[in-house]
C-alpha cells in the first residue's frame, strides 16, 4: 500500500513537452495515479527530442529521449486519439474516474472535441481542470502558441539576464534551462493542490487557467517590483546582484569562485576573512546602501585581493568565516558533491526492460510520507490495455475493435 500524500487521487494527463508534464510528474511523485494520454503511434513529441536517449537493455526497442524521461516518471501511458468520436468517449469515461485533468493545448483546442472545461464540468462537477497555455484563456494573445524562449523574452527576464552591454559577450540572454516552463509547472502544481483542498470542503471542482507569460512575469519577482517602486528599469549585471554587494564571481589565482554577501554582518566577516578589515569600517561600505552606491570603488579593491590566492584557499577561509561561497561546478562536479550525494539527488530507476535510468529526484522531503520512484517513464502506450480494462472494463475484443478504428 502506497503511503504518499496524494495516493487517493487520480489524474488524467493530457499534456506534452515540459510545463504540463512537469506539473503531472510532481503529482505522480507525490503519489497520485497519473494516466498520460498520448497520440497513437506518435506520443509526446519530446520522446523524439534526442540524443541523448534513455538507456535500453540489449534487445530492447525503446528509443525515447532523456528529455522525455526527465519529466514523465511514475506515469501510465495510454494511447487514445481524441479527435475521433470513439476516442472522445473514452476520455470522457476516464474523466469520470479522475479527480484532476491537466492539459496544455492551445486555448479552445479541446473544446472543439467536446473536452473543454464546460463540457467536462457538465458530467463531472467536482473535476479540477487545469489548463496550461502560453498566454492564458483571456486577453488578445490567448489564441497564440509559444515556447519557453518566447516568454523569457516577452516577460522582461532576458533584459536582466546576461552580461552588461559594455562588456564582452554583453546583451540579453536566456536562462540555461526552460525556467518559464518549469516555473509554470510548479505554479500549476500548487494550484492543483489548492483546488483539491478547496474541493474537500466545497465538493466543487474548478478551472485553473495557468499561463507561461503570467508565471514568467511572477518569476521576475523583486526585479519587476523594483521597477514598479522606482520607475527605473533594472539593467543586466551579469553575475553581480542589483541589490547586494559583493554578490558575484571573483577571479582567483587559479580559477573562479562565487561570493554571496547578503547583509552587513556578513560583509564584516568577509572583510576579516580576506584580511581587509579596513573596508568593513569604511563609512562608504559599512551599509548595503553604501556598497550599492559605491560598488565602482569597492569592487576593484575586492577583485585585486581575491586574485592573490587560489580558489581552494579562498573557499576554505570563507567557509570558516561563515561567508556563503561556492565553486562554479559543472553537472559532473555538482552530482559528485558530498552534500548533493547525501541528499539523494541522483535517483536511479529500474525500467521494465531491466535498464537503469538515472534521473534527478524530487526536492520534496517528507518525514512521514517519503517519496520513492517505483516506476520510470512509460513506453508509448505501455498501459493502454490495462487501464482500459481495469478502469473502463473493456474486453480484449472491444479494445481490438477500437484499435481497428484507430481510436487507440
Amino acid at each position: 500500500m502506497s503511503n504518499k500524500p496524494l495516493q487517493k487521487y487520480r489524474v488524467l494527463d493530457l499534456t506534452r513537452v515540459l510545463a504540463g508534464p512537469w506539473c503531472t510528474q510532481n503529482l505522480a511523485d507525490l503519489g497520485a495515479e497519473v494516466i498520460k494520454v498520448e497520440r497513437p503511434g506518435v506520443g509526446d513529441e519530446t520522446r523524439g527530442w534526442g540524443p541523448p536517449w534513455m538507456p535500453a537493455a540489449e534487445g530492447s526497442e525503446r528509443h525515447d529521449s532523456a528529455y522525455f524521461g526527465s519529466t514523465n516518471r511514475g506515469k501510465q501511458s495510454v494511447t487514445i486519439d481524441f479527435t475521433t468520436p470513439q476516442g472522445q468517449a473514452l476520455v470522457k469515461e476516464l474523466v469520470l474516474q479522475c479527480d484532476v485533468l491537466v492539459e496544455n493545448y492551445k486555448a479552445g483546442t479541446l473544446a472543439r472535441y467536446g473536452l473543454g472545461y464546460e463540457d467536462l464540468r457538465a458530467i463531472h462537477p467536482s473535476l479540477v481542470y487545469c489548463s496550461v497555455t502560453g498566454f492564458g484563456h483571456t486577453g488578445p494573445y490567448s489564441h497564440k502558441p509559444g515556447y519557453d524562449f518566447v516568454f523569457q523574452a516577452m516577460s522582461g527576464l532576458m533584459s536582466i539576464t546576461g552580461e552588461r552591454d559594455d562588456l564582452p559577450g554583453g546583451g540579453p540572454q536566456k536562462v540555461g534551462i526552460a525556467v518559464a516552463d518549469i516555473t509554470t509547472g510548479m505554479y500549476a502544481t500548487v494550484a492543483v493542490l489548492a483546488a483539491l483542498l478547496w474541493r474537500e470542503g466545497s465538493g466543487q471542482g474548478q478551472h485553473l487557467d495557468m499561463a507561461l507569460l503570467d508565471c514568467a512575469m511572477a518569476f521576475n519577482s523583486n526585479q519587476a517590483v523594483n521597477y514598479l517602486a522606482s520607475g527605473q528599469l533594472p539593467r543586466r549585471y551579469g553575475n553581480a546582484h542589483s541589490n547586494a554587494v559583493p554578490y558575484q564571481v571573483f577571479d582567483t589565482l587559479d580559477g573562479q569562485v562565487v561570493v554571496a554577501v547578503g547583509n552587513d554582518s556578513l560583509f564584516a566577516a568577509y572583510c576579516q576573512a580576506i584580511e581587509r578589515p579596513e573596508l568593513s569600517t569604511d563609512a562608504r561600505f559599512t551599509k548595503v546602501s553604501g556598497r550599492l552606491q559605491n560598488r565602482a570603488v569597492l569592487l576593484p579593491e575586492l577583485a585585486r585581493t581575491m586574485a592573490a590566492r587560489t580558489s581552494a584557499d579562498w573557499l576554505a577561509r570563507l567557509d570558516a568565516a561563515g561567508v556563503p561561497c561556492a565553486p562554479i561546478n559543472d553537472f559532473a562536479q555538482a552530482l559528485a558533491d558530498p552534500q548533493v550525494q547525501a541528499r539523494g539527488i541522483e535517483a536511479p530507476i529500474t525500467l521494465p526492460d531491466g535498464a537503469t535510468f538515472h534521473t534527478i529526484a524530487s526536492p520534496l522531503r517528507f518525514s512521514e510520507t517519503p517519496l520513492d520512484y517505483p516506476a520510470g517513464p512509460p513506453t508509448l502506450g505501455q498501459h493502454t490495455s490495462a487501464v482500459l480494462h481495469e478502469r473502463l472494463g473493456l474486453t480484449a475484443a472491444q479494445q481490438a475493435a477500437l484499435r481497428q478504428a484507430g481510436a487507440i
